[in-house]
């Protein structure tokens, strides 16, 4: 029963944490660019003022256009949901893979890719075009990081992979730290942010994840900028339950879920100051770059688990 009550709880949190760490990256990034910037709770102003527009619809749109925005909310907030953050007890846990996360993952994806095609816009062909080449390169140098985790932690779910870390089960290792140099890379391949695209600019010769989204309005719109929210919370969830779990309750206590909860949320305000200084103190690549970019987060990932092996004697 208290497993059931902290997921519902982990539910609820993402949802509203999600918005929260996007303002903060924002307003950070304004103030180091010397710009007042927005205020910090913007996010939900934005998407309460969409939810309270109708959704314009192109004639030619058919019910996957329609229905691609609740699905791909749907499916980022599970996977927002399944990664460990305040605590590890949590109902789902023994479903929160890593496997399995990737896969949902790259199912709101795919919906997301199909849906930017289906209205038939040359933007919408482009961005889902660019989006697919991202994941074929970003899904395998997950994977590669997976089995690099997994060989370490004997794991692939997120919950046991914590308590082994947290445990003291994993000294000094090289494998992991190419491992989260990978993630990193793929990270902010995945979430669209500077260098690979930059989700503040409309340039169609630069455009990724707002090429597919640009016939979307209303209510439509804010499923996929609070999926787009989400998303980014996740990999910093996953990446603090991964690489620094430390803080997170493994006992259903009132002391060891208080800590677990001031804990998660400054590794979020960590992670999101981390990368407003990165977007500011770096260009922007090339399209065409992106690949060599995914591409070395696929050789780190690689080159992870061939030392693991190695250190193992295998």
């Amino acid at each position: 029963m208290t497993a059931a009550l902290l997921q519902v709880a982990q539910i609820a949190l993402v949802v509203l944490l999600a918005p929260l760490m996007t303002g903060l990256v924002r307003l950070i990034k304004a103030r180091l660019l010397g710009r007042r910037g927005p205020p910090l709770l913007q996010p939900y102003r934005d998407l309460t003022r969409l939810l309270r527009k109708d959704a314009v619809l192109a004639a030619n749109a058919s019910w996957l256009f329609r229905a691609a925005p609740y699905f791909v909310f749907a499916l980022t907030w599970l996977a927002a949901s399944l990664v460990p953050g305040v605590t590890a007890v949590l109902a789902l846990a023994p479903t929160a893979d890593l496997i399995a996360l990737i896969a949902i993952l790259a199912s709101a994806r795919f919906l997301l890719a199909l849906a930017g095609m289906d209205v038939g816009t040359s933007f919408g062909g482009i961005g889902s075009s660019r989006e697919m080449l991202i994941a074929a390169l970003a899904e395998p140098a997950m994977l590669m990081v997976t089995f690099t985790v997994a060989l370490v932690a004997k794991s692939t779910s997120l919950s046991e992979i914590a308590r082994f870390i947290i445990g003291g089960g994993v000294g000094l290792e090289v494998s992991l730290a190419l491992a989260l140099m990978a993630v990193l890379m793929v990270a902010i391949a995945e979430n669209g942010r500077v260098p690979v695209d930059n989700p503040a600019t409309h340039l169609e010769l630069t455009m990724v994840h707002e090429a597919m989204v640009l016939e979307y309005s209303g209510r439509h719109l804010a499923m996929i900028e609070a999926a787009s929210m989400l998303k980014l919370l996740t990999y910093a969830s996953m990446i603090a339950c991964i690489f620094v779990p430390w803080g997170m309750a493994v006992e259903a206590t009132p002391h060891a879920l208080l800590l677990g909860l001031v804990t998660y949320v400054a590794k979020l305000a960590a992670a999101a100051v981390l990368l407003a200084v990165f977007e500011t103190s770096i260009a922007k690549m090339r399209v065409f770059r992106v690949a060599e970019f995914l591409g070395g987060a696929l050789m780190l990932s690689l080159i992870a688990t061939i030392v693991r092996l190695m250190s193992e004697g295998l």
